[in-house]
């Protein structure tokens, strides 16, 4: 007999493959003496549309709303109902004594497999691997502690109780503005909140008035003496008081006391994902789904890092007794040399690092024992890798270590101070540019009379707060009561449960704001567009606060550790959807579209919109029931044959251009005629290679005609 393991991708299914030997190779599966691996494709198996529950519901009409099914279907995607029928037949083969769920350990890879089980119903013993690296170590030491399933049953409930809960709230939230106002809006228990926070940010600096602030310097040899205006504040709002203040202060001052300490800082606590997209987005400019893309390819295909979608920080008590196989297999410098040096000698075991009470399902994202090879990743890859290993490394070296002292004066009874930094032990910024020089204060005796040079007022004003970036973005979903008004229990259980959306799905629903138009970049800045500013104000209230997603995180969990029900979890979500549908149906808000042009619709006559998109300009028919749509330009796969830039196909008909940013224009017509000549496929490379022999012709033509070209062909003696 044999056991049945079912990852959720194939690339991690090989893997278990290989370590399990399971060398039979066959389409959709391995197969070995004592296992069979198959997988999933992420979801073989979702929530039925609406369609399944009422043909009716195929079409959008505000009248069929809200859509509330008293049990939920589930049915298997299409298009991957070939891998579905191979996972079911080897999950019903009569030499299958039992299943391994191996899928991603978590709430959703849960999901992924309980739902094929459901739909299956294999009535066989079920176990769960539990892993964080997809290694050959990682997974030999899983398969021998493999946990009872019965043991994540309450994980389960809570990933179907989170799907069928943004099921009924996000199709009809949906459905109900959009029918409404006749224009495609999204919304959902996470992305609306975040775009709420997007607004609240803009409404703050547009309302922000600066205040100007001051503070005063006394000036010795070139040393600042900053004056302590009150419990140790160096500025102050009062310019009166300021002035008052060095009115009564005289140049000869007294040294009222020195004081020398030690101090040390700790490095930054290792990466969850979130912190290492922040990071990625500050250093690199990656976006936060690009950079959990990266994760998921040095941590699936190169097995150079653990598992990335994690919310902790840190690790395991189990985990320290390998932290010196992790050194070894560390490449690059300087990484390379501190890793080797680390290994010499005991590593140091500390809190600040291992923590099992801060550990949920992962611990924090770390380099594997598995050996790397750099030169395989790609450009992006590497820098994702490095900052993981930089970031470990720095937490297993010595703190930063310093003296700082510190030089008050007295004057007229205020006080002024002057600080000294030395640095003892770079420590872990030995990786870093962080290291600050050495600020070495004169030598100074208490009791010791100074002559200052002169005071000096200094003054400043105080800043708005930033816009949002992609990477500051994720700190305030991460964090949302930092960023928000409301009340403080609000805001502990946000701090609670984690924030806005999960680690794994902070990411796709910023895209998901960029793709559905409600927000925009200039530069670097994230902008709420009139689209956003409008879905706002024809929203529900209630679907604009986090509270709705930080209460939703708090019963998950409950749901998850069996202390609440599920059922009465989806109950209140049902319940939720009917009171938004009530509430958009009797609104009395208006959309009103700032994107509106003068080009009539050829079908119904309604002006039509002009639509910005990624592959091109387009223009939309308003009404969704019509929906006529007229491309205006789309980027193409054709290459510019200057700047090698994709070009642009604009316009309609015969008159269709090719066009790039550089100034280069083809007529699509002049293209079509190239082909018919000679060009075989007409395609980009054919394209190039034709204007490349066009200019290499022109060349020799000029060549030709040049009267001195011979004398580049004549032997000078020497």
């Amino acid at each position: 007999m044999k056991k049945l393991v079912l990852a959720e991708k194939p690339s991690v299914g090989k893997d278990i493959a290989r370590v399990l030997k399971c060398n039979q190779k066959h389409n959709g599966y391995y197969e070995g003496q004592d296992y069979i691996v198959t997988w999933a494709l992420g979801h073989l198996v979702t929530l039925s549309g609406p369609g399944q529950y009422d043909m009716k519901y195929e079409n959008w009409h505000l009248e069929d709303l809200p859509i509330i099914p008293d049990h939920f279907l589930t049915m298997v995607i299409p298009q991957s109902s070939k891998q579905y029928r191979t996972v079911k037949a080897q999950m019903l083969r009569k030499d299958v004594s039992g299943i391994i769920i191996a899928t991603d350990a978590g709430r959703e890879g849960e999901l992924v497999a309980r739902w094929i089980l459901q739909k299956v119903k294999p009535k066989k013993p079920l176990e769960r691997l539990w892993i964080s690296s997809v290694t050959d170590g990682g997974i030999k030491k899983g398969f021998e502690s493999l946990k009872p399933a019965k043991a994540y049953e309450g994980l389960f409930r809570a990933a179907v109780a989170r799907a069928e809960g943004d099921w009924v709230v996000g199709i009809n939230g949906t459905r109900a503005l959009t029918t409404k106002h006749n224009t495609p809006l999204s919304c959902g228990r996470v992305q609306t909140p975040t775009l709420a926070l997007i607004a609240q940010r803009d409404e703050q600096i547009r309302n922000f008035r600066p205040k100007k602030y001051y503070g005063l310097e006394g000036s010795y040899q070139g040393l600042a003496f900053h004056l302590l205006i009150k419990d140790q504040e160096k500025t102050t709002f009062d310019e009166k008081l300021l002035d008052e203040i060095k009115s009564k202060l005289e140049l000869e001052t007294r040294v009222k006391s020195i004081t020398k300490k030690n101090k040390n800082k700790k490095a930054q606590n290792l990466y969850d994902l979130t912190s290492l997209q922040k990071d990625a987005f500050d250093r690199f400019g990656y976006s936060p789904k690009f950079t959990l893309d990266l994760m998921q390819k040095l941590y699936e295909y190169h097995k150079a890092l653990t598992y990335p979608r994690t919310d902790s920080k840190y690790l395991t008590e189990d985990i320290y007794p390998t932290l010196k196989d992790r050194l070894r297999v560390i490449q690059g410098d300087p990484y390379r040399a501190v890793a080797h040096r680390l290994i010499k000698s005991p590593i140091k075991k500390s809190k600040a690092y291992i923590n099992d009470a801060k550990v949920s399902d992962h611990h924090a994202i770390i380099p594997t024992e598995s050996p790397v090879n750099v030169q395989d990743f790609s450009y992006d890859e590497r820098r994702i890798y490095d900052l993981v290993v930089g970031r470990f490394l720095e937490n297993l070296m010595a703190d930063y270590t310093y003296a700082e002292t510190k030089v008050e004066i007295e004057s007229a009874g205020y006080v002024l101070v002057a600080k000294g930094h030395q640095v003892i032990d770079p420590g872990f910024r030995e990786l870093s540019t962080e290291v600050r020089k050495d600020q070495n204060l004169p030598m100074f005796k208490e009791g010791q009379i100074l002559k200052l040079n002169a005071y000096n007022k200094t003054q400043g004003e105080t800043s708005p707060p930033s816009l949002f970036n992609q990477g500051s973005l994720l700190t305030a979903m991460e964090n949302p009561g930092k960023f928000m008004a409301g009340s403080q229990d609000l805001k502990k259980v946000l701090e609670k449960t984690g924030g806005l959306g999960t680690v794994a799905t902070r990411g796709d629903i910023i895209e998901k704001l960029f793709n559905t138009q409600v927000i925009e970049l200039k530069g670097k800045a994230i902008h709420i567009t009139k689209k956003g500013r409008q879905l706002l104000q024809v929203a529900p209230e209630a679907l604009k606060s986090p509270k709705l997603t930080a209460e939703w995180e708090l019963k998950l969990d409950q749901i998850a550790n069996n202390k609440l029900s599920a059922d009465a979890f989806v109950n209140e979500m049902k319940a939720y959807t009917r009171q938004i549908v009530e509430q958009i149906k009797g609104s009395s808000q208006t959309f009103k579209h700032d994107n509106v042009s003068t080009t009539p619709c050829p079908e119904c006559g309604k002006k039509m919109l002009l639509r910005e998109g990624r592959h091109g300009q387009s223009l939309v028919c308003p009404d969704r029931n019509c929906n006529h749509r007229i491309s205006l330009s789309r980027v193409t796969n054709a290459r510019c044959p200057e700047c090698k830039k994709k070009l642009v196909l604009r316009g309609s008909g015969p008159d269709k251009v090719f066009t790039c940013k550089c100034g280069f224009k083809e007529k699509l017509s002049t293209f079509e005629k190239k082909k018919k000549e000679g060009l075989k496929k007409g395609g980009k490379k054919d394209f190039i290679q034709y204007k490349k022999q066009q200019e290499k012709e022109a060349k020799a033509q000029s060549e030709k005609n040049n009267p001195f070209a011979a004398l580049g062909q004549l032997k000078i003696d020497k």
